[in-house]
């Protein structure tokens, strides 16, 4: 199974307010991607939302055509005062 984080400017605000951001397998659903986080990360999810992202064709620098796979995020909610060291950041 795939688990991904996804490092973003925008993910790394939301894991600073406890919701973590993952790209997963296509075909898991919201129970499904509970019990992968809660068995690989050991942490208690209180809300998983998802989101699909579609397929699309894209050009190349050389003009060919690239196909995009259709993919699927989670943004998973834990318990307060509970994080998965991934998406940590230094503080200067």
């Amino acid at each position: 199974m795939k688990l991904e984080p996804v490092i973003t400017e925008k993910s790394t605000k939301l894991a600073e307010a406890g919701k973590f951001t993952f790209r997963v397998d296509i075909g898991l659903n919201k129970y499904q991607i509970k019990d992968l986080i809660e068995k690989v990360f050991s942490v208690h999810v209180t809300s998983v939302k998802t989101i699909k992202e579609h397929s699309e064709v894209k050009r190349t620098a050389r003009g060919r055509k690239r196909i995009i796979k259709p993919q699927k995020k989670a943004i998973v909610t834990l318990r307060e005062k509970e994080k998965i060291d991934l998406f940590e950041t230094k503080k200067k």
